[in-house]
């Protein structure tokens, strides 16, 4: 036993009372960073995107973290069943983008829930879906108009040719009706497009669907899977100029269409384990930009011009010929821009051929890209920018488009109206 115990207690010493002193603090300050984290993940789950408007929801919002798109194809020939489903879409959308279940839930219903519930208490997310018509809509490819529509079908929304290099599956290629579903929870997303493919039962099926994700600091463009910054030269969102230049259906679509947009969606493969044996510098080259700060080669901040005259000592280009920036540009392209949206997916893996040396053959990532871009005209948007980086661009030879779809999708709905009766009732 210590003979101490007669004497007074001992200052603790003042290196001691420090350390205790940064461990409170430091678990004050964790404890705060967790009641903020926590404070902002209930103020993002109370956001609401309008779903009501002069245009469609997710396309120039800015973009939420996870998307689940789909593409269904319907299965009765009966005009007045086409619009008894976007109605009942309209009125659903408005419900999940406010939050709310699909349809009011009853306890004591017998029958099929209204809403499967698994979204039930999560908030609205920043919910948006979008809706857009395929041309199988408004002529089937045996020549067959179903529903009285083929007269309305805008010129612009034409058959996607084959591109150089696609490797199309059918699975994951074209449809009648699309849902563009984009929210900051994937739960939420998903919820969303799986009740609105419920209501279509015995009148579309689903086609094709898939799941995408982002993320970035706030303010920050996101990065792909290659891991470089995705979408810097899009035309800017809040300046409307640009979007009714560039996204939205302008006096050259037919009246029902104005206020909208054409969509194509691409879901294109990625041999990420063919790309992360390449150097970095031969990355850059192929991309045109600086990896980790994303500017241009030759400059230093992501926001720089492209400056497609500059040349090194020996007078080769800085920003290579067949570099992916420099093809896409709209300085190569007629001035012509497109709004891209694109997602990350990952799939797992599957078993896979590469369509390049060394041509290997194994399992690898099932991952990519799923493709999104809005435009006003695809004749002259996406189209012939496809067209000149299917041949040229040195990405290539890492990508693979597996999948493709384009779609009209019509201008905003108002309260007393529904998805596409512009074009039912024109």
């Amino acid at each position: 036993m210590s003979g101490n115990h007669g004497e007074a207690p001992r200052r603790p010493a003042r290196r001691s009372f420090l350390k205790a002193g940064g461990a409170a603090a430091i678990s004050a300050g964790a404890l705060g960073s967790a009641v903020q984290a926590h404070e902002a993940v209930e103020a993002s789950a109370r956001r609401v995107e309008p779903f009501y408007g002069e245009h469609q929801g997710g396309i120039v919002t800015p973009q939420q973290s996870h998307a689940y798109v789909a593409a269904l194809d319907l299965t009765t020939d009966k005009r007045e069943d086409v619009i008894a489903l976007l109605k009942t879409w309209t009125t659903m959308a408005a419900r999940l983008t406010r939050g709310e279940p699909a349809a009011a839930l009853k306890e004591t219903d017998d029958k099929p829930a209204a809403d499967s519930g698994e979204a039930l208490g999560l908030g609205a997310a920043n919910l948006t879906l979008t809706f857009g018509f395929g041309p199988d809509m408004f002529t089937r490819s045996d020549g067959k108009d179903r529903y009285g529509l083929a007269r309305h079908r805008p010129p612009q929304l034409v058959d996607l040719p084959r591109f150089n290099g696609d490797q199309l599956l059918p699975a994951k290629t074209g449809g009648d009706l699309f849902i563009q579903g984009c929210a900051n929870d994937a739960q939420v997303v998903f919820h969303a497009v799986r009740q609105l493919a419920r209501a279509a039962y015995g009148r579309a099926q689903m086609r094709w669907a898939q799941a995408g994700f982002l993320s970035a600091p706030q303010g920050e463009t996101p990065r792909n899977l290659m891991g470089f910054k995705d979408g810097t030269n899009n035309p800017p969102i809040y300046d409307a100029a640009q979007m009714k230049k560039f996204v939205w259906a302008d006096e050259q679509s037919p009246v029902w269409m104005r206020g909208g947009t054409y969509t194509v969606v691409r879901r294109i493969r990625i041999t990420l384990e063919h790309w992360d044996r390449m150097e970095r510098g031969f990355q850059e080259s192929v991309i045109g930009r600086h990896k980790y700060s994303g500017a241009p080669l030759g400059g230093k901040h992501e926001r720089d011009p492209l400056d497609l005259d500059a040349t090194d000592k020996d007078g080769n280009s800085l920003i290579p010929d067949n570099s992916h920036v420099r093809l896409s540009n709209q300085a190569l392209n007629n001035g012509a821009q497109i709004l891209r949206r694109a997602y990350s997916y990952n799939e797992g893996t599957d078993f896979y051929i590469e369509r390049w040396p060394p041509w290997r053959q194994e399992t690898e990532y099932d991952a990519g890209l799923i493709f999104i871009a809005h435009q006003s005209d695809p004749r002259t948007g996406f189209i012939p920018i496809n067209d000149r980086l299917s041949k040229f661009d040195m990405m290539n030879q890492f990508t693979t488009h597996v999948g493709s779809a384009i779609f009209a999708c019509p201008p905003g709905v108002q309260p007393d109206s529904y998805i596409g009766a512009q074009l039912f009732e024109a």
